[in-house]
């Protein structure tokens, strides 16, 4: 089983490459925001439970997100693999993570984060704010503060990757095939 996570700050282009890698590699997306809406959609207890943090302005404690995902690999018993988008955020959530992969008898197989400068996101995001309806896209200021949370969420996470050799960093910038072409060369080269 391959499993990779992909990381990259809010308009790095991740949902874009996770289609195509998704597409080329035969893998199952897992996205904990998409998880997290299903589960409350579907009215299952862990939704429920995520459902009174959310209402109540709070963040979801990792215990109910990582429950999520082990639901989720138990209905996706025969998959290839599964792509990790922007999850985990935290050291505790890749620790929590790392625990449940050992129990399915699988692990993190490589963590690829797309570096894009923060001039480079702002004009991105800008200009997707445009059309997306996000509040959180129209405003300069919202989204530098968006960057500055990743880098400081997510580079404890990089560091535990980095240890066990798992982490490739790669640029995040220029066209769509060119980034996705560095992240298969990423991938080909681990398995």
């Amino acid at each position: 089983m391959f499993n990779l996570v992909l990381f990259g700050p809010p308009g790095s282009g991740k949902g874009t490459q996770s289609d195509k890698l998704v597409a080329s590699y035969g893998l199952i997306h897992l996205s904990t925001g998409n998880l997290l809406r299903k589960e409350i959609a579907d009215q299952t207890p862990l939704g429920l439970s995520a459902k009174s943090y959310i209402d109540s302005g709070k963040l979801v404690p990792d215990q109910v997100v990582i429950g999520m995902v082990d639901s989720f690999f138990d209905q996706h018993k025969g998959a290839k693999g599964f792509l990790f988008d922007g999850f985990p955020r935290t050291v505790a959530q890749a620790q929590a993570l790392d625990e449940l992969l050992t129990k399915k008898n699988t692990a993190i197989s490589l963590v690829v984060a797309l570096e894009v400068s923060e001039e480079e996101l702002v004009k991105r995001l800008l200009q997707r704010g445009q059309t997306s309806g996000r509040s959180d896209d129209t405003d300069e200021s919202v989204i530098r503060k968006r960057f500055s949370v990743y880098t400081q969420e997510t580079s404890p996470v990089a560091e535990h990757y980095q240890l066990s050799g798992k982490f490739r960093s790669i640029a995040g910038e220029g066209s769509i095939d060119s980034i996705f072409a560095g992240i298969c060369a990423q991938i080909d080269a681990s398995n």
